[in-house]
């Protein structure tokens, strides 16, 4: 078991009363975990976490910690956010240390700045716990590197899931060449993404991956085209969270994948 300098306990002891920990938990893998988050989710008097965090992460959780689910599935939020919000700072005024555990990273398509400006307005003392993203995270672990100097010199984030609920997105800007595209919660609206990309300007046949649940046990990747990946994904019966990479990198696929997925 690895001993945690004594320095370190006491710097946490200290400052874990009446703050809040933003604390992105990665894509699923709890070896991906910051040494800090782990510190913090085994600390935490109060955990208020959402759905994409994995079993194995929830298992290290303190467990003398009151535990408050916060939901964020698509179209199913257990709290609204702006009660999230007050939650968080009605519980750091009780004194309390709150890890506020997001799956990947709480800054990347996690809502976590909406969170912190709350904090910061009601002069809430808290700190922000960076996580492995589900881009590089799962990327990763589906062989596929983001950047490569044969394909790729650029590389795009985007949700597929806006706050109006639609996919209106910069289609010119995502539709280019030489560079990977990288889409967060696009699982229900994959048809329409692939057709939009066609529509301004990449072929067809251009390379596309959907992982579901990377990283995890449960991992799948599915490869193809923008015209063939939404038929091949329905037919694999993909469960979110998936995230779709669109870029030749994806050809690297099968030359760089290093682990065994699972079964359908």
């Amino acid at each position: 078991m690895m001993t945690i300098p004594h320095e370190i306990e006491t710097r946490i002891a200290t400052t874990a009363t009446g703050c809040v920990y933003l604390v992105g938990a990665g894509p699923g893998d709890p070896e991906l975990l910051t040494l800090k988050a782990a510190r913090l989710i085994a600390q935490a008097d109060v955990l208020v976490y959402d759905h994409l965090v994995s079993a194995p992460v929830m298992a290290l959780v303190n467990p003398k910690a009151e535990r408050i689910y916060a939901g964020k599935e698509r179209g199913n939020h257990a709290l609204p956010q702006t009660q999230l919000n007050d939650l968080l700072v009605s519980l750091a005024n009780q004194g309390k240390c709150v890890v506020r555990l997001k799956g990947g990273d709480p800054y990347t398509f996690g809502r976590g700045g909406e969170e912190v400006q709350t904090l910061r307005a009601s002069h809430v003392r808290f700190e922000v716990i960076p996580g492995i993203t589900a881009a590089t995270g799962v990327a990763a672990y589906a062989g596929i590197p983001l950047t490569h100097r044969d394909y790729a010199q650029a590389c795009i984030f985007v949700t597929g899931h806006l706050k109006d609920g639609t996919m209106n997105l910069d289609w010119p800007g995502l539709a280019r060449r030489r560079q990977t595209v990288v889409i967060y919660m696009g699982l229900h609206g994959l048809a329409h993404l692939c057709e939009q990309l066609i529509a301004h300007g990449l072929p067809h046949s251009w390379p596309a991956a959907i992982v579901q649940q990377g990283t995890q046990p449960t991992q799948r990747t599915v490869t193809g085209t923008l015209a063939s990946l939404p038929e091949l994904a329905t037919a694999a019966r993909l469960r979110a969270p998936t995230l779709i990479i669109v870029g030749e990198v994806v050809l690297l696929h099968e030359q760089l994948q290093w682990i065994v997925e699972a079964a359908d």
